[in-house]
């Protein structure tokens, strides 16, 4: 085995071990529904506090996934691993877990918050109706941009699935949610 070979099988385990720590205490770690709750209420009034117009998109939102707090690390491998729920009407149906992992350049960690607005009724039943519902493969996800002024980057908006994401804290390189897995969950 060569010099290189063995510098990257060290990098990748110890970078494994250092960056998922949190990611696998999360799974550990179950929340109720209530806590869950309590979650995602904070996260949409951060929300609709740092993004103008926000209450006139979610209001014709057919339905909204609200993700508080993904944790996302990551080292040449990534994981990403987050709970919210599913609400219709300002209530919650269900819960989810979002699940990713990558490879590629990447370093860093990062904590985020992660909207899903469903704007036409088959969006939202496609979602509701899969097993694993996976971003990018059963159902295209436009990424919205949030301007230094908190304003929506409109031009996106009319598809039938958007994405919020915010509240990035830490550094890395790439931002996306195409591949990512969304279950429903029972919370104890």
């Amino acid at each position: 085995m060569n010099r290189l070979s063995q510098f990257l099988i060290i990098s990748i385990t110890a970078s494994l071990v250092f960056f998922s720590l949190p990611f696998f205490e999360s799974i550990a770690y179950a929340k109720s529904a209530r806590e869950i709750d309590a979650s995602v209420d904070t996260a949409l009034d951060r929300f609709h506090k740092e993004v103008f117009g926000a209450k006139d998109m979610f209001a014709k939102a057919k339905g909204i996934l609200v993700l508080p707090h993904v944790i996302k690390a990551g080292f040449v491998l990534g994981g990403e691993y987050g709970v919210g729920a599913l609400r219709i009407k300002g209530k919650t149906v269900s819960y989810y877990d979002i699940i990713s992992g990558s490879l590629g350049f990447q370093l860093g960690g990062q904590v985020k918050d992660i909207y899903l607005l469903f704007m036409n009724d088959s969006a939202l039943r496609d979602f509701q109706n899969s097993d694993g519902w996976q971003a990018g493969v059963d159902g295209s996800v436009a990424l919205i941009t949030i301007g230094a002024d908190g304003s929506v980057d409109t031009t996106k908006t009319n598809q039938p699935i958007l994405a919020f994401v915010l509240g990035q804290k830490g550094l890395m390189y790439n931002l996306n949610i195409e591949g990512s897995k969304f279950n429903k969950i029972v919370p104890e």
